[in-house]
């Protein structure tokens, strides 16, 4: 039997068969080191520490909620994409996941190169310093202002979206006497095994040009054939969130058809090929995803092995991990307010922040782990729904999951893998403050991007 659609949205407290979540862990006290940052730990007396300092203490100096960034795992995560791809490879750290000027200063350090999709990204990763060259410039509709800034400043590339946004850069490159190098962004109608509003290659969504029909190639055809332009690649993303290969197999080998096209009918190989982002991470103990150097072979034997096939040398490889580098390097730690159980349910674990500050639940209906951080319990678990402190019913931070049946109003709880898409995505629903973003380092943690205040809400408000 059918069950209409609730008028007001998806019914998210709806009662579940028995069985639909997980058994509680063996140790409710364990941190499973593929969900938390490199130096998250308990110590002696049981509290979580990261970077060497108690939450307790980052909680009392910076309040909750709080985004805490393990700047040691983050640069970690950076010199791994980079050794993994080496020389010959470009890693592009995709900006949208979560950017500020220390993160674009700890990128240039670390020897990554860096994708933004909007002029608010392009300002920030140049006001700290990353060079012009290596950086990327995406998105599907790119403003005049946006293209005519990227090219006088003079980015290593504009990734091309449309038939409209070819004209519009040849035209602004000529205007102002430059040659800018782009990439073609083309849907090879692969949609990888995600949710379907976070999937990007199939051909019904807004982004790139697709190969079916031959609109690609006619793209192609057009960018050679304008002065402005300086045609370098084909770049290509599946999804995101994506732990199995191959769909980048089947993307990959229909982007060097294309290759071998162009080849063919203008006698031009192209020097590169961006195969995207979109590699997973752990938000789960279920999750298991792939380590750099593996999908840094898996990608290169890829290419090779297509490029091999259709008699074309092999182009640069360039990626673009985001979610993968800076997504595991936090986590956000929140102040346990109300515990509401529903007898034969769960029980409803009310925090001070919600989906202000992490959407994803509500938008990609995302799952996460969480933890009781300021303390151990050997009490017996409990299975509880971990909510926000909005006037929404869908304002859930971690649907199922299981915290110690002593938990108290006052504890401090944390949801870790929350460095991407939470305060970039975050908002003022209910004239919330977003909260702070902390970096930790050895022993020391300082503000990098700092908490909003009532002020902060009122300056804008001019009326």
């Amino acid at each position: 039997m059918s069950r209409s659609a609730h008028p007001a949205g998806p019914r998210h407290a709806d009662v579940l068969p028995e069985g639909h979540y997980a058994a509680p862990p063996a140790d409710l006290n364990a941190l499973d080191a593929k969900v938390w940052s490199r130096t998250v730990a308990r110590n002696a007396d049981g509290a979580v520490t990261v970077g060497g300092i108690e939450v307790a203490r980052l909680a009392e100096e910076f309040g909750t909620p709080a985004y805490i960034l393990d700047e040691s795992d983050f640069r970690a995560r950076c010199r791994a994409w980079a050794h993994a791809f080496g020389s010959d490879a470009d890693v592009f750290y995709a900006g949208k996941a979560f950017l500020s000027r220390a993160v674009v200063r700890w990128l240039t350090e670390e020897g990554l190169n860096l994708d933004v999709c909007s002029g608010g990204e392009l300002t920030c990763a140049l006001d700290a310093g990353m060079p012009a060259e290596r950086i990327a410039f995406h998105g599907n509709n790119k403003t005049v202002a946006e293209i005519e800034r990227a090219i006088t400043v003079g980015v290593g590339r504009i990734v091309l979206d449309s038939f409209q946004e070819i004209a519009r850069v040849a035209h602004v490159a000529q205007r102002l006497g430059k040659r800018q190098r782009v990439q073609i962004r083309v849907t090879v109608g692969v949609e990888a095994h995600t949710h379907e509003f976070i999937a990007t290659a199939h051909e019904d969504q807004k982004f790139g040009i697709a190969l079916a029909e031959g609109e690609a190639a006619e793209a192609v055809r057009r960018a050679l054939a304008l002065d402005g332009l300086e045609l370098v690649g084909i770049h290509s993303h599946i999804g995101s969130q994506i732990f199995d290969m191959a769909g980048f197999e089947v993307s990959a080998r229909r982007v060097v058809g294309l290759l071998a096209e162009v080849r063919d009918e203008h006698g031009v190989e192209l020097p590169e090929i961006d195969l995207g982002g979109g590699l997973g991470i752990a938000y789960t103990s279920e999750d298991d995803p792939r380590e750099p150097h593996e999908i840094a072979k898996a990608l290169g034997d890829i290419v090779a092995r297509e490029c091999e096939a259709a008699g074309l040398a092999a182009p640069r490889i360039s990626v673009e991990p985001g979610r993968a580098v800076v997504g595991p390097s936090a986590f956000t730690l929140y102040e346990v307010g109300t515990i509401k159980p529903l007898k034969g349910l769960r029980t409803y674990v009310s925090v001070d922040g919600g989906m202000s500050d992490n959407i994803r639940t509500a938008l990609y209906d995302a799952e996460y782990s969480v933890a009781l951080v300021s303390r151990t319990s050997d009490a017996e678990p409990m299975l509880v729904r971990v909510v926000g402190k909005h006037c929404e019913s869908g304002d859930i931070v971690v649907k199922d999951a299981f915290l110690p049946s002593d938990l108290a109003p006052g504890d401090l709880i944390a949801v870790p893998a929350t460095g991407a898409y939470c305060r970039s995505m975050a908002s003022n629903y209910n004239h919330a403050l977003r909260p702070p973003v902390v970096a930790v380092r050895d022993g020391e943690a300082r503000v990098i991007v700092r908490r909003e205040t009532e002020e902060d809400l009122l300056r804008l408000d001019v009326g």
